[in-house]
């Protein structure tokens, strides 16, 4: 029975991402999990009994145990190919929904589950829980000031040698569709630009052990004339990068390095007019108290703190679904072998 004045919550999808869901709600005095829902009812049963869920509903129909359990919010730790049907069928029970990335396995699908959200009148938002890195916050407020003028350039690498086995290395476009949707909403969070266009090209190296396309290159035109390019591989094998990527972000007065993790710097012109200008090293800000940090718990805290009091998280799905967008119209582009429009 979840206690007066907290916020009733069911769990979709219950593998292993999801004990990253119930921890963080474990922490929390404000949300009960009274409901999980999985294709296999074992697995909702094992997921309770792990975390003391002794009163929440069991089942493996998500209508039925929204009936029994009547919630909140639900919590969508679902495939990609099962995000569209659990977001839709909450909102339209007048739930609330946060899911995990990305926030369909289409731009149809995307566009039917922000229709029922407008709709529902309900928060539906995404866990891009790299937005929520600490550095990012850092960087982010650093650029935030204008000290190297206007943006023009964004460039990152992403080269890591990921064996992961299973389904991944059978996946079609298993780096674009995996990983660069947090490349690409990163860079939408450091710039605050919007895409335009992309001109994109994968191809599977000699040596890949994966079936398909492994490695790409991106070149996205953005808002305010702005360049991006996203270079990566799943199958680089050494001088792996961070997670995070490498980063140099280059503006009119000045650019910035950033390697994935605490490592920022970041120059600006204090004199110019000879072959090259005098510049001066920037202070890169600390964290402060309004940085939006803590991975899965920092995201579901801030949606919590929208669902009660009537705000727009970060993540919001019209947001979030300009990033889904950098994807397919990269895969698009790669199929095409041409620059196509990003349409969101």
């Amino acid at each position: 029975m979840a206690k007066k004045g907290t916020l009733r919550a069911v769990l979709v999808g219950c593998g292993g991402m999801s004990r990253a869901w119930l921890s963080a709600a474990a922490e929390r005095s404000d949300v009960d999990i009274v409901g999980l829902v999985d294709i296999d009812e074992k697995n909702a049963q094992s997921r309770a009994d792990e975390y003391g869920l002794d009163g929440a509903h069991i089942g493996t129909d998500l209508k039925v145990v929204l009936g029994e359990a009547d919630p909140d919010v639900v919590f969508d730790v679902t495939i990609p190919s099962a995000h569209t049907n659990v977001t839709v069928t909450a909102l339209k029970h007048g739930c609330h929904v946060l899911g995990e990335k990305p926030l369909a396995d289409s731009m149809a699908n995307a566009r039917r589950s922000l229709r029922a959200a407008q709709q529902a009148g309900k928060i539906y938002a995404v866990i891009q829980n790299r937005r929520y890195n600490p550095n990012i916050r850092r960087l982010r407020r650093l650029l935030a000031k204008k000290p190297l003028g206007q943006l023009t350039t964004v460039n990152c690498d992403f080269y890591i040698g990921a064996h992961f086995g299973g389904f991944r290395d059978r996946m079609e476009h298993v780096l674009l569709l995996d990983m660069a949707i947090h490349t690409f909403d990163q860079a939408r969070l450091i710039t605050g630009a919007d895409p335009v266009s992309v001109y994109c090209q994968e191809w599977n190296p000699a040596g890949s052990w994966y079936d398909h396309d492994a490695s790409a290159i991106c070149l996205f035109e953005m808002s305010d004339g702005l360049v991006f390019t996203y270079r990566g591989s799943w199958c680089a094998e050494g001088l792996n990068t961070s997670w995070e990527c490498d980063w140099r972000i280059v503006g009119t007065k000045g650019s910035a390095l950033w390697d994935g993790g605490e490592g920022i710097r970041a120059q600006a012109v204090r004199k110019g007019g000879g072959f090259h200008a005098e510049m001066r090293d920037l202070a890169v800000p600390e964290l402060s108290a309004r940085d939006r940090v803590g991975g899965h718990a920092g995201l579901i805290d801030e949606f919590v703190h929208c669902v009660r009091r009537g705000r727009t998280p970060e993540t919001v799905c019209t947001d979030n679904v300009k990033s889904l967008a950098m994807v397919f119209a990269a895969i698009e582009s790669a199929k095409k072998g041409r620059k196509v429009a990003v349409k969101y």
